[in-house]
């Protein structure tokens, strides 16, 4: 059984992470590299615009997997030397993968998302929640920390404060919570969730696919460039999309109030 599930349809891509029995875990090195391999291959793919990450069964992800913990297996097995060069090799390669990916992420969160499986839905894009997910930055709940990336991201959509209550308390958050402090786009009833997400994800790709791209890249650049060296990017991004057929088709559907048709070029 495949551990990632893909289905492309109307250029939106659903990537369902697929251990139910599990809890859908994302630490086994077969998981990482199936899930990596499917953002190079929908990162190569032009007819792709936009991606929804769920998970199959009644969780979201329960992150790392417990028991190889507990046996020092997997990507916890050896040293401390062998440890650290497995999360480099394992774990960290998810929220690099998905920051490099060059089209929108949408999270569908259908259940609990813990740990690691909390900051791979921060990592995208977007998040909507169905009403039965939590949210859980849970390390310190086993003597540990967010060796995946989530004390660089958590902050960054939940604000510093709110980040550390959940990496310090390593407690859950419901959805409703979640929402309230700007985690999540929309909360939905378990069984609109993947409408919902989809119906986003048609939003979105109704607009140009190269100025979609050019957007994510400057979004994701605000987190680090001041606002000179963003400005300068934004022009260089602009000047391109000037010259691009799909501006042209945009400003011409617009004047003559017609739905536009886009090609990607």
């Amino acid at each position: 059984m495949s551990h990632i599930l893909l289905t492309i349809e109307n250029h939106i891509a659903t990537l369902v992470l697929n251990q139910p029995r599990l809890r859908n875990p994302i630490s086994d090195i077969e998981v990482v590299d199936e899930f990596v391999h499917v953002l190079a291959q929908l990162s190569q793919d032009d007819d792709i615009r936009c991606l929804i990450i769920t998970g199959a069964g009644s969780a979201f992800s329960s992150g790392g997997n417990i028991k190889d913990m507990q046996n020092k297996e997997g990507m916890f097995a050896g040293q401390a030397n062998d440890i650290r060069e497995n999360y480099a090799k394992v774990i960290q390669r998810i929220p690099l993968a998905l920051y490099q990916l060059d089209i929108p992420t949408i999270a569908a969160v259908n259940g609990p998302a813990v740990g690691a499986g909390c900051d791979l839905a921060m990592y995208c894009d977007m998040r909507i929640a169905s009403t039965q997910a939590t949210f859980a930055e849970s390390f310190i709940k086993v003597g540990l920390i967010p060796g995946d990336g989530g004390a660089w991201i958590l902050p960054k959509i939940a604000g510093y404060g709110r980040a550390a209550e959940m990496a310090f308390t390593g407690e859950a958050i419901s959805a409703q919570q979640a929402y309230e402090w700007g985690m999540l786009n929309h909360i939905v009833e378990p069984e609109e969730l993947i409408n919902a997400a989809t119906a986003l994800a048609q939003r979105i790709v109704a607009n140009p696919p190269q100025a979609l791209k050019g957007t994510k890249q400057l979004l994701r650049a605000s987190h680090q460039m001041p606002l000179d060296t963003l400005l300068q990017l934004s022009a260089a991004i602009q000047a391109n999309l000037h010259q691009t057929e799909d501006h042209i088709e945009a400003v011409s559907a617009l004047i003559e109030r017609r739905a536009p048709k886009f090609t990607g070029k």
